[in-house]
């Protein structure tokens, strides 16, 4: 074998090993594009599991699952799409196949909202698919442009906002009275505008490139945190006052726990930059993690107390 014979070997291996490693990565990455929202759509299912509870009204399991699938539909659809800030807040994501992705969402919306439909609340699978379209990409009328993307707390409005509507319309929709619904309403949309907002935390690098002022740009990383101190910490006060008056079920290890779990993660996970894998899995088990633990650990009371 001649000099360049076995030049031209190596060439030809070396571009067959970097195929390879593409293909692998870009299968990786598409995996973790797909497993990427299953925690927080277990989490939006076992929140609309508290929201039964706390409306005392008899919990649905289908509903329960099909909310699951629209909230994991958003999210995926989210990342699948992208926009400017993920390539840095995401880099795990890149080389992913966003087909895989949105036939993933097309099949989850469908399964979601076929449930929905048979209950009649087609019109909750819809409220937070449209919201994410016109957060992400927005309508174009002629010169005239909607788009719900902005800074200063935009999105965490349209993220808080729009999953509150979801989880206690879903679960209120056969609630006689209007204010326990809104009362349940609040507690989410706050809770869920704090956990996007420690999320901006983590995404102050991305969204700093992208020209994007979230909360922590905006107004300072100390500033933010008393905002969201006060904001669930008013929230609580609002539920507890409404728990003893009976205006919702009497579950005060709902409204205590979650207190205790908002606060811890406010003061712990509100600090920009990398983050150690245990403080990490501390952070999604408060965020992701809440609402399971909190039913796991009133099963174990209620058994006790039986």
């Amino acid at each position: 074998m001649d000099s360049n014979t076995f030049i031209g070997s190596c060439k030809n291996l070396s571009r067959h090993l970097n195929s390879k490693s593409l293909e692998y990565t870009g299968k990786n990455a598409t995996f973790k594009l797909l497993k990427s929202s299953v925690l927080v759509a277990f989490a939006g299912a076992f929140r609309i599991h508290l929201a039964f509870l706390l409306l005392q009204i008899q919990s649905s399991l289908l509903t329960c699952i099909a909310g699951g699938l629209v909230v994991y539909t958003v999210y995926t659809l989210d990342r699948t799409v992208g926009s400017e800030e993920d390539a840095i807040n995401r880099e795990e994501l890149k080389g992913s196949r966003k087909e895989i992705g949105l036939a993933a969402c097309m099949l989850t919306f469908l399964i979601g909202s076929y449930i929905l439909a048979k209950e009649g609340m087609l019109i909750f699978a819809f409220i937070p698919f449209i919201t994410c379209y016109l957060y992400s990409k927005g309508v174009k009328i002629g010169k005239f442009t909607f788009k719900l993307k902005g800074g200063f707390g935009v999105k965490n409005l349209v993220v808080g906002f729009t999953w509150g509507v979801f989880i206690a319309g879903l679960a209120g929709r056969n609630c006689e009275n209007i204010f326990p619904i809104v009362l349940v309403l609040t507690f989410f949309a706050v809770k869920l505008f704090v956990n996007s907002t420690i999320f901006d935390f983590k995404d102050i690098k991305g969204d700093t490139f992208a020209g994007i002022k979230t909360l922590p740009i905006s107004i300072g990383e100390q500033n933010t945190r008393k905002l969201l101190i006060g904001m669930y910490m008013l929230s609580h006060v609002i539920l507890g006052i409404a728990l003893i008056h009976r205006l919702i079920a009497f579950e005060p290890l709902i409204i205590l726990y979650s207190f205790i779990c908002g606060l811890i993660c406010i003061q712990k996970h509100t600090k920009p930059g990398e983050e150690l894998p245990s403080r990490r899995l501390e952070r999604i088990f408060l965020v992701y993690g809440e609402s399971a633990s909190i039913l796991g650990l009133r099963m174990i009371t209620g058994a006790m107390l039986v």
